[in-house]
């Protein structure tokens, strides 16, 4: 049964909105919107019964200073007026009058303060206790859902803050890297200056932090073309974190998809906060260097029902968020709630943020998490037609920029590699897990007499995933290649231990995965072991000279480069401490890998074989019979049976580039416990090769002579890169 509030006319009544001009019956853009003698003021609450606009004065945390102002314009359900007077710097947010019937999915309580879903800055923080939760909760955040809480929560909320998008943007341009030129690293504004020596102590961990010349130096001498950020939208932590003295540190629980996260700047003040972020992405853009942006479109910080009342839930919970016939949230997100990108307003809102983020702060594209559940249709099965991605893929803002979906999310048949539609690219979890299974898991079972997998699992992602992506005339750059991510982990930690080490999370080591397909090399953990230093070397140098000699869009887990290491947490997600930041004193194996790294980027950069946009596909592209790609077994005869032989453990690809003037690519690979013999193939038109990089190196070497097709000796568990010595 459907009950009212207990308030239905707030107390202050003093302040009003002006009449819209005649002629004037569509709502206004949503959010906030300046404009001559005031702003535009537009928030959508399609069940409620009345909606206030509540202004605060500057620095009033306790709500002293509220002012009340009724929304009395409405159109489709959103709320609306012109607030005379209202300018850059103003403190707002809303209050929602309407009904309370939760088996219904209608949770308004006029005593909650809303924030507002379009603001552009967020000041503050959450006060967590029981009065921001709409429902009667105790001391320790639990309660019943279904009974109404009176408490307000106006001295426990943030304030929306309102900011002009006025800014010297300069002669400011995107790099506009094409997509086989890309190379992404992927890290954390916190985690990668927080212990950076060069950077400023007060500008390390934030955007200006990020965008220091030190910082930018590291980045262009490695080589990459992009950053991706974890989520930077304004965020919280959970309860639950807070109750163990952790915090939220990945920031994938978004309380405003508009406005950055303002912990993350330098600067103090909400227009300083803004200005910074965009001074961020110009000065990485002078550098050539692309912004992409993690974002977190399928659920919000308010988690379920028995969750806080923030924003969504007290402004609309029934068109907000999906939800079962009993008002019970869907979670397909493993966070409590999924926003239901169904409804049109839902769906607006996430395209509404996605443009502002690119035309008013420049970034260059999105990796969407959990995207699976962006995409989940009326039934809640995975549609690719879904309206969601249908105006993604042909916005004239968003069709242009790089787009890349996590392909998975928690609920049933979540699992979507490769079934996303252009021009969307993903993260390939079948690479990380094929390359992962060759170098560790299957060198595990070599050491026990055991067979491996093979090379058919291998061979397939060193040349694109083409059996993932080759429908819809995606390409090999539909493949986001990655060997480890912010969740897992780090490269140098898949070869230093067998098991997640996750006690510090406070979760009894039961969070994170368990399949990590990794393999200390005979102990847990650090040693001092020689032998199994080295080898653990050797495999991350395997690793990552597989990935970044692939077909395909690398990404570099930040810090890998360098052989971070978390101690073995896998989701560190709560950590935003040292076993998260990057420590920067590096060892001398640390300096070579950084130099191996940075040198094997330069050879992708330099042989365009590397970084094929269509697919090789074995077609004869010459007279002579040279065929696009082509593939040899230890003998340097095509590999024909060898591919399903699950004790074959030797592969040579080449990858033609002379038919286009370019060089031809030789990737050798070696996964066997015992140094080879191997023959160089024989093929048409390439009389010599010269090699480029040898993963049996500690550090990268110059090599002057060539050496003729023929046997050469290659080192047990190693890659090698030849090049043609001289194009064709």
């Amino acid at each position: 049964m459907s009950t009212r509030s207990h308030a239905a006319t707030p107390a202050s009544q003093a302040f009003t909105t002006a009449p819209l001009p005649l002629g004037r019956d569509l709502p206004p853009n949503p959010g906030v919107t300046l404009v001559r003698g005031g702003a535009d003021v537009c928030v959508y609450a399609g069940h409620a019964e009345a909606v206030w606009l509540c202004l605060f004065e500057r620095g009033d945390d306790s709500g002293a200073t509220e002012r009340r102002i009724p929304l009395e314009e409405r159109a489709f359900g959103w709320w609306f007026g012109f607030v005379p007077g209202m300018g850059d710097g103003q403190r707002y947010a809303y209050r929602v009058d309407g009904p309370w019937d939760p088996a219904n999915g209608l949770r308004h309580n006029v005593d909650k303060l809303l924030l507002d879903p379009y603001a552009k800055a967020i000041e503050g923080s959450i006060a967590w206790g029981p009065q921001v939760y709409g429902h009667e909760v105790d001391d320790e955040w639990a309660g019943d859902p279904d009974v109404r809480s009176t408490l307000d929560s106006a001295a426990a909320m943030p304030r929306c803050v309102v900011v002009h998008d006025d800014f010297d943007w300069e002669d400011d341009a995107p790099p506009l890297v094409s997509r086989s030129d890309s190379v992404i690293y992927e890290t954390h504004v916190v985690n990668l200056t927080k212990e950076r020596p060069g950077v400023p102590e007060h500008l390390r961990g934030t955007y200006a932090g990020l965008a220091h010349p030190d910082t930018i130096a590291h980045l262009k001498g490695l080589g990459v073309s992009a950053v991706e950020l974890l989520p930077v939208h304004s965020f919280t932590s959970e309860p639950h974190l807070l109750q163990r003295g952790l915090t939220n540190h990945w920031g994938y629980n978004t309380v405003g998809f508009f406005a950055p996260h303002a912990r993350y700047a330098a600067a103090r003040d909400p227009q300083g906060a803004l200005d910074e972020f965009k001074g961020m992405v110009k000065l990485l853009h002078r550098e050539g260097i692309e912004v992409i942006l993690d974002v977190v479109y399928n659920h919000t910080a308010e988690q379920s029902r028995e969750g806080a009342t923030l924003s969504f839930r007290g402004l609309d919970n029934r068109a907000y968020y999906r939800l079962d016939e009993r008002g019970q949230d869907i979670d397909v997100t493993g966070c409590g709630n999924t926003l239901d990108l169904r409804h049109p307003i839902v769906c607006r809102m996430a395209l509404d943020s996605l443009r502002y983020w690119v035309t008013e702060c420049h970034v260059d594209g999105f990796r969407f998490d959990l995207a699976v559940a962006l995409g989940r249709g009326r039934g809640d099965e995975y549609d690719p037609d879904h309206p969601f991605l249908v105006a993604a893929r042909t916005d004239p803002v968003l069709s242009r920029v790089k787009l890349i979906a996590e392909p998975w999310d928690v609920g049933m048949h979540g699992w979507r590699t490769g079934q996303f539609p252009p021009p969307f690219s993903e993260w390939n979890d079948r690479y990380r897990d094929g390359l992962r299974t060759f170098w560790l898991a299957d060198s595990r079972a070599q050491l026990h007499g055991e067979l491996g997998h093979g090379v058919q699992e291998l061979g397939t992602r060193l040349a694109g995933s083409r059996d993932l992506f080759g429908t819809h005339d995606r390409g090999p750059t539909a493949s986001i290649n990655y060997l480890a991510a912010h969740d897992g982990f780090t490269l140098a930690d898949t070869t230093a231990y067998d098991v997640k080490h996750n006690l510090a999370n406070g979760e009894d080591n039961r969070d994170g995965s368990d399949g990590n397909r990794s393999f200390n090399h005979g102990i847990e953990g650090p040693t001092d072991d020689p032998v199994i230093l080295a080898a653990r070397r050797r495999s991350i140098r395997n690793l990552m000279g597989s990935m970044l000699l692939s077909a395909g869009i690398p990404m570099i887990n930040a810090g890998d480069e360098f052989g971070r290491s978390q101690g073995g947490n896998n989701n560190p997600y709560c950590q935003d401490n040292p076993i998260s930041w990057f420590h920067w004193d590096l060892e001398p194996w640390q300096e070579d890998l950084l130099a191996t790294t940075t040198h094997l980027l330069r050879l992708r950069r330099e042989h365009p074989a590397l970084r094929q946009r269509t697919w090789a596909l074995g077609r004869q592209v010459n007279e002579d019979g040279s065929m696009d790609m082509a593939w040899f077994d230890a003998s340097g005869s095509p590999m024909d049976g060898a591919w399903h032989d699950p004790a074959t453990r030797i592969l040579q690809m080449l990858v033609n580039g002379a038919y286009v003037g370019q060089r031809s690519v030789l990737v050798l690979v070696n996964g066997s416990l015992d140094d080879v013999e191997v023959t160089l193939p024989t093929v048409p038109g390439l009389t010599a090769y010269r090699l480029l990089w040898d993963s049996a190196w500690e550090r990268p070497q110059e090599v002057d002579s060539d050496v003729e097709p023929g046997a050469v000796s290659v080192d047990a568990m190693s890659i090698r890169a030849y090049a043609a010595s001289d194009p064709t």
